[in-house]
C-alpha cells in the first residue's frame, strides 16, 4: 500500500476487457510508480461480485472500485460518493462520455481535485455519435474547458480540441500510448511456430461497431480472394455488429475464410501466424492494436482514418496507407502489400519505440506531478 504521503490517483474507466482506452488505464494502474503514488482504478459499470476478478489483474497496492452503474449516464452519484470516499489528488479519466460527466461533476469535488482527461478518439466522430449533436458540442465545449488537463493521442487531435471546442492550448497535451514492447516480443518469441499456418493470414482487432469500417474490409478481402484464394481473415472484437458482419460474410461467399474469434485479452498468440494488420476504421483516434502490431513488426494496412493516424504512417516501410477510406481503397492497398511480401516478413517500425511504456508512464508520471505543482504554487 502507498504510504500516508502518497498521491492519490484515481484512474476511471466504465469497465476492464473493453478497447484501448480501458487498455490504457489498466496499464497506468499496472506501472504508475508505488513510491509516490497511490494508485485507485474506478469501474462504473462493472458489478461489486466481479471485483476479485477484476483485482486479480493486478497487484495487492492497487485498490479495486467496482460502481455498479448500469451506463456511465446514470453513475453520477456513485461516482461523486467514489470521490469523497477516497479523496484523490488526481483523477484521470480515459472515455469521452464519462469525461463529459466527470467534467460536469467537477464542481462537486473536493477543493483542489485536479482531473486530467484522456481524449480516446476522434473529436468529430464522438460527438456525431452523441445525440442530438449540437447539444454534444456545446456540452463537451463546456465541460472540456473546464479540463486541468485534456491530454490527446496526436497532434492532428489536440489542434482539433482547440479548433473545435476551443480548449485552451495550455490545458492540451499529446501523451503516448503506452506499449509493452518487450512483454510482446517475448511473449511472441514463444509463439514463433505460429508463422507456419498457412494463408496468407490477415489480422484486424477492435469493436465491431461502424465507426472500425470492417464492412469495408470485408468487401475488399472478397475482391481480393480471386488472387489470393487461401487468404484468412481474423477478426478479433466483439461488438453490436457481429451478426450483420458475419451475414454480409455469408453473402459475399468468403464465410469460410472469415474467422471471428471473439474478445482476445492479450493479441500476442494472433500475431506470429499473421501476414499483415489491417486497420479499416472510418474514424480512429491512435489504436492500442495498431501500436503492438507495430512493435511485434507485422506488416501494415491502414486506412487513412485521421489526420493524427495519417501523419504517424505515411511514407513508412512496412507500411500500405489506402488512398482513402473505402472498399475500394482498401483493395488496392492489399493487393500491393500480399504481392510484394515475402512469407512471414517482418519489419523494425523504429517508429513504435517512442510508444515503449517506460516512456510512456513516465511522460504521463511528470504531467501528475506537474499537476500537483500546479495546486502548491
Amino acid at each position: 500500500m502507498g504510504s500516508a504521503s502518497a498521491v492519490k490517483v484515481l484512474l476511471l474507466i466504465p469497465h476492464l476487457g473493453g478497447g484501448g482506452a480501458e487498455h490504457v488505464a489498466a496499464t497506468l494502474a499496472l506501472y504508475l510508480s508505488r513510491e509516490k503514488y497511490e494508485v485507485h482504478l474506478g469501474l462504473v459499470t462493472e458489478c461489486p461480485s466481479a471485483v476479485q476478478k477484476a483485482a486479480e489483474q493486478f497487484p495487492p497496492s492497487v485498490r479495486v472500485h467496482p460502481l455498479g452503474a448500469r451506463r456511465v449516464r446514470g453513475s453520477a452519484w456513485r461516482i461523486l460518493t467514489l470521490v469523497w470516499r477516497v479523496r484523490p489528488h488526481v483523477i484521470l479519466s480515459g472515455m469521452a462520455h464519462l469525461n463529459l460527466l466527470v467534467l460536469l461533476l467537477l464542481p462537486l469535488f473536493p477543493a483542489k481535485t485536479r482531473v486530467l482527461v484522456r481524449q480516446n478518439g476522434a473529436l468529430m466522430a464522438t460527438l456525431e455519435a452523441a445525440k442530438p449533436t449540437r447539444l454534444a458540442r456545446h456540452l463537451f465545449r463546456m465541460a472540456y474547458r473546464r479540463a486541468h488537463r485534456v491530454i490527446c493521442q496526436t497532434n492532428a487531435m489536440s489542434d482539433e480540441l482547440r479548433r473545435v471546442l476551443g480548449v485552451d492550448p495550455g490545458r492540451l497535451l499529446v501523451l503516448p500510448n503506452p506499449v509493452d514492447i518487450s512483454g510482446l516480443r517475448a511473449s511472441i518469441a514463444q509463439n514463433d511456430t505460429a508463422r507456419q499456418l498457412p494463408g496468407p493470414r490477415l489480422l484486424t482487432i477492435g469493436r465491431l461497431s461502424p465507426e472500425k469500417g470492417l464492412n469495408l474490409l470485408l468487401q475488399a478481402f472478397a475482391r481480393i480472394k480471386s488472387k489470393f484464394p487461401s487468404a484468412v481473415l481474423q477478426v478479433a472484437g466483439t461488438g453490436l455488429c457481429e451478426s450483420a458482419l458475419k451475414a454480409q460474410g455469408s453473402e459475399l461467399g468468403i464465410a469460410d475464410s472469415v474467422q471471428f474469434v471473439g474478445h482476445v485479452a492479450s493479441p500476442a498468440h494472433l500475431f506470429g501466424g499473421s501476414a499483415a494488420f489491417v486497420l479499416a476504421s472510418r474514424h480512429e483516434g491512435l489504436p492500442n492494436a495498431l501500436l503492438e502490431a507495430a512493435a511485434a513488426g507485422l506488416p501494415i494496412v491502414a486506412t487513412p482514418a485521421s489526420r493524427g493516424l495519417t501523419d504517424l504512417l505515411r511514407d513508412r516501410p512496412g507500411v500500405w496507407l489506402a488512398s482513402d477510406v473505402s472498399a475500394e481503397g482498401l483493395e488496392q492497398a492489399l493487393l500491393q502489400a500480399l504481392t510484394s511480401l515475402q512469407p512471414g516478413e517482418r519489419f523494425h517500425h523504429s517508429w513504435i519505440n517512442a510508444f515503449d511504456r517506460r516512456v510512456a508512464i513516465r511522460a504521463y508520471e511528470d504531467e501528475i506531478d506537474r499537476s500537483l505543482l500546479e495546486i502548491r504554487t
